[in-house]
């Protein structure tokens, strides 16, 4: 016997649980599954920026998250050697905070979430293929730990299974705006390191980040160029502590503290895929996805969240065409997130800026309004588009020349 769901949701991370967590909500019947058991840890910057958090607000789960432990971070800097950026991020919906918890600890906030709105929660489950009939997504094949296959059937079927999404593999979803791996970074913990905000330290060729998180533990993470992936390799810890001397006065804290877990590696390609097609859907980073050197992957997986369960409860509830509805997601998805995926594409070659970068840059250090909005674009609450439109940057440039007059 199997049970008709309005939405089967496959993968329960960032961008899954809130979307079956909004529809059921919204009163419709969801399954949600992971080959995951929970709490479990994954890769990740951790940081959720303030839409991010703005979303956790709206949700009524921000509560949970400050409750972990995790410190509030309002203060970014952004060390390129010769300048240091340092601000904080403009408000959005009221909120300059971000919060960096474990993805062990988010993430079973999210599934609980879920569950408690009432979405049927499977942990431990393997999705092996998709039911069709007439070209259409009816369903899923699944198994759980005692090997039995299984069928459910949906009227969408939702692929939250992030890059590798199998999902979107079995309906061959289209990819545009691709571009290849920019980096490759290695990721580790370190107990007794004090950091002062979210800090990234960029040299030619070379990314370093410093992200506070609970349990006085720090998130440190290096990244290299691609094509230098052989060498990163061949000795990671030696090649890590390479990369921090480039920084002497931060290498010699980290050799101060302890670290205490062990280098995890990554790197990502850069696409959008066609995030829906006849009874399938894609959300996160399985429609989705750009190099983390500008670290918004949790809160964007959250915005596409409440965008995809918008449009689908405008089907389910409100009888919209479905291509109609999931069309408009597509769109402002991809007008939302383009102009940061260009930014933050350009920012992973880890190139070193040309001049009238780095005049821009010395510019945006002398006004601490300036450095507050360089540093919200990052943070996700000013556009890039924004912040270098011309009549943006001849205003910087001016304030720059009328301070260094007055000085």
């Amino acid at each position: 016997m199997t049970t008709t769901y309005d939405a089967i949701v496959v993968g329960a991370r960032c961008a899954g649980s809130p979307t079956a967590m909004l529809l059921a909500r919204q009163g419709h019947r969801v399954l949600l599954l992971d080959r995951a058991r929970f709490p479990s840890d994954t890769l990740s910057t951790l940081i959720i920026q303030p839409p991010g958090v703005a979303a956790l607000r709206r949700w009524g789960l921000l509560d949970r998250v400050v409750a972990s432990g995790c410190p509030p971070l309002r203060s970014w800097t952004l060390d390129f050697g010769d300048v240091k950026l340092s601000g904080t991020p403009r408000p959005v919906a009221g909120i300059d905070t971000a919060y960096t918890p474990r993805r062990s600890v988010l993430d079973a906030i999210l599934l609980d979430a879920a569950r408690d709105a009432g979405a049927e929660v499977r942990e431990h489950v393997n999705v092996d293929g998709l039911l069709t009939s007439d070209g259409r997504v009816t369903g899923i094949r699944c198994h759980g730990e005692d090997g039995r296959t299984v069928t459910e059937r949906a009227r969408v079927v939702i692929g939250a299974d992030g890059r590798t999404s199998h999902v979107a593999k079995w309906v061959g979803a289209p990819s545009y705006h691709e571009k290849p791996r920019m980096q490759y970074g290695y990721y580790t913990f370190f107990r007794g390191l004090p950091v002062d905000g979210i800090t990234f330290i960029i040299r030619p060729g070379r990314a370093i980040g410093a992200i506070p998180t609970g349990d006085d533990l720090t998130l440190v993470l290096f990244g290299w160029p691609i094509a230098e992936l052989p060498e990163l390799k061949s000795d990671v810890e030696a090649n890590f502590w390479r990369t921090l001397d480039l920084a002497p006065a931060f290498a010699e804290r980290v050799r101060a503290a302890t670290r205490v877990e062990p280098f995890v590696g990554g790197g990502v390609w850069n696409y959008f895929r066609k995030p829906y097609g006849p009874g399938w859907a894609l959300v996160g980073d399985a429609g989705y996805n750009k190099d983390p050197v500008v670290p918004k992957g949790i809160s964007d997986a959250f915005a596409g969240a409440e965008l995809c369960a918008g449009a689908l409860d405008e089907y389910f509830r409100d009888g919209r065409s479905y291509d109609a509805a999931m069309a408009d997601y597509q769109r402002v998805r991809d007008e939302r997130g383009l102009p940061i995926y260009e930014f933050a594409t350009q920012m992973a070659t880890l190139d070193a800026p040309p001049p009238e970068m780095r005049r821009l840059f010395a510019a945006v250090g002398s006004s601490q309004a300036a450095m507050d909005d360089f540093v919200s674009v990052v943070a996700g609450t000013v556009s890039p588009a924004e912040f270098f439109a011309p009549d943006n940057i001849a205003r910087i440039m001016a304030g720059a020349a009328a301070a260094a007059m007055a000085g």
